[in-house]
């Protein structure tokens, strides 16, 4: 059986839910230190044929607090403002339509913590891809292992689960190595993004944005053929 665990990014890019679709078990490590200036509440759509950065608001976002300590802020002019970059940059895109409504379905519910809605947005678009993967969190199904180095709690996690294999994103290749693992058993394995473009407007493709970007521009049946444009190292 196959396991990854990232911490939870608010519509992350498609590599991100390639991953989920590569394992059988995906665990959202919501309990360790939040990442500023990361992903776990920032993502970049396509504004005027460039990378444009969107960040949920948060109060009091620190290093010193874990994933699901970090609040939401109570912004409705940031969601309005949100929704109005959104019309304005895709509204001319081929699945505007069903993938702003996704889009609003995930902000309908009002949710506390950065975690929460991060989680929400994966796991819509996991239920609208139809991809089967069971999500766990880590903070409610693996909290006896916190603190514990990172690799001995990657590993911890899989055995628990079951796991053989664990798959990590590339960029981790030189923080964690395969006969590490395989001491316990375990083979590692890294997911390579194998995706080289997709169409957007007539203009050139820019790449490692967020899913939005992806599912204005494909139909359902064309992202699920992206989920699969990955190698294995």
């Amino acid at each position: 059986m196959k396991l990854a665990i990232m911490q939870p990014y608010i519509f992350p890019y498609i590599g991100y839910f390639q991953l989920i679709n590569a394992v059988d078990t995906f665990v959202f490590y919501d309990d360790v230190n939040f990442i500023k200036r990361g992903w776990i509440n920032r993502n970049q759509i396509l504004i005027n044929n460039k990378a444009h950065l969107f960040s949920i608001p948060l109060v009091n976002a620190s290093q010193n607090k874990l994933v699901n300590e970090v609040e939401l802020a109570a912004d409705i002019k940031w969601l309005k403002q949100f929704y109005t970059t959104l019309e304005q940059n895709y509204k001319k895109a081929p699945f505007y339509d069903e993938t702003f409504q996704l889009i609003k379905s995930v902000f309908e519910e009002p949710l506390k913590t950065i975690d929460e809605l991060a989680e929400k947005s994966i796991i819509t678009v996991c239920n609208h891809l139809e991809i089967s993967t069971v999500l766990k969190k880590s903070s409610l199904a693996h909290a006896s292992s916190k603190g514990m180095e990172k690799a001995d709690r990657l590993i911890d996690i899989t055995i628990k689960n079951k796991a053989n294999t664990y798959i990590n994103p590339i960029g981790g290749k030189e923080l964690y190595h395969k006969s590490y693992f395989k001491k316990k058993n375990i083979d590692l394995f890294f997911i390579k993004n194998e995706i080289n473009s997709y169409q957007q407007f007539n203009n050139d493709f820019i790449g490692s944005l967020s899913i939005i970007d992806v599912m204005m521009f494909n139909s359902k049946e064309k992202v699920q053929q992206l989920l699969t444009e990955f190698t294995l190292i």
